[in-house]
């Protein structure tokens, strides 16, 4: 009898050894991919608490990232956010799929502008919405006061002489070919003639010579103003980079140039390889709780869309981000930009 049982008990550890018999199921993982802020350890820790599930998130650096990311067969992710303009990319390619608007019913506490959604353009294709906006900003000029005593009134400042070696600007192909077309005075700086890209990447070559360096994310403008003599910094994360930039002590002023800022509103999408849609729809629901929303203003400095934020600026030019002629192609003529090509190249 104890040589059976002992013969039972070395069958059930090596069932488990090889995983025959799970020793206790596994916690649900959602996998979220986001910018920073969207997602921080606080939020993250709340969510899991009260759900049960594992949050792993992973961070955009830039629009090019995070079409890269979701498009990497290696990696998978079952919510994602997404400006509006880009978002319609992932539509078309399948990357992107319809929400249940039923299982967020924090939809409905959001501000009007935000709740109809078929106003906003590229959140509803074919009777289907396909995003819920979460925050938005536009992009416009920091600059340092110390070093720049009077605002900069156009985005020409970026490429003045006088500021060589000491301008930072966002790593990004599809935001600096339209912020070149508005420096040109070009008619649509989101739908660019081959020709208007050329003359655009001409511009960007000449911006590139006036660059300290191009930046990823807040933390690093942070860090290059600490350690250098940065005159005006591109905002791509705009009023996130001036709560950051001002919360270290930085002497900045903020202004949006007279061409216009671009801006951007980002919205939460559910991928095409999620494999709990209804986690993942809960994690948008959650997302826009007052709590939490309230927590992206205070703690970022970013508009929500659940309670109102100061416009400092009501009467600006502000040109909300459109679908690209061709993002491949600004894709790769920024890459040769990045490269060293020079302006006759183009």
């Amino acid at each position: 009898m104890n040589r059976c049982h002992a013969m039972i008990r070395c069958l059930l550890c090596l069932s488990l050894l090889l995983g025959i018999i799970p020793l206790a199921s596994a916690a649900e993982v959602l996998r979220v991919l986001a910018w920073d802020g969207y997602a921080d350890a606080e939020v993250v820790a709340a969510f899991e608490q009260r759900t049960g599930a594992k949050v792993e998130v992973t961070y955009a650096s830039s629009d090019d990232d995070l079409w890269d990311k979701l498009h990497d067969k290696t990696r998978t992710y079952d919510v994602f956010a997404v400006n509006t303009a880009e978002l319609q990319r992932y539509i078309a390619d399948g990357l992107a799929l319809p929400l249940d608007l039923s299982r967020i019913p924090n939809h409905a506490r959001q501000l009007p502008r935000f709740r109809d959604l078929s106003a906003i353009g590229g959140l509803v294709h074919d009777g289907k919405t396909y995003a819920v906006p979460y925050t938005y900003s536009e992009m416009g000029l920091i600059y340092n006061r110390k070093l720049v005593p009077q605002p900069p009134h156009s985005i020409a400042a970026l490429w003045s002489p006088q500021y060589q070696g000491r301008v930072l600007a966002f790593n990004t192909s599809n935001h600096n070919f339209s912020l070149a077309a508005l420096k040109l005075g070009l008619h649509d700086p989101f739908q660019l003639s081959p020709s208007e890209m050329r003359r655009a990447a001409r511009e960007l070559v000449q911006l590139r010579r006036n660059v300290l360096t191009f930046y990823a994310t807040t933390e690093e403008v942070v860090d290059w103003m600490r350690r250098y003599d940065v005159a005006l910094v591109f905002a791509n994360f705009g009023t996130q980079q001036v709560k950051a930039l001002r919360d270290a002590g930085m002497d900045i002023g903020y202004v949006i140039p007279r061409e216009g800022a671009l801006a951007w509103l980002d919205c939460w999408a559910v991928s095409h390889d999620v494999r709990d849609a209804a986690l993942a729809l809960r994690w948008v629901d959650y997302t826009l709780e007052p709590q939490v929303s309230e927590r992206l203003t205070r703690v970022h400095g970013l508009a929500n869309t659940v309670t109102p934020f100061p416009d400092s600026r009501p009467d600006a030019r502000i040109l909300w981000l459109q679908p690209l002629e061709d993002a491949a192609a600004r894709k790769a003529l920024w890459d040769r930009v990045l490269s060293g090509e020079t302006p006759e190249g183009f």
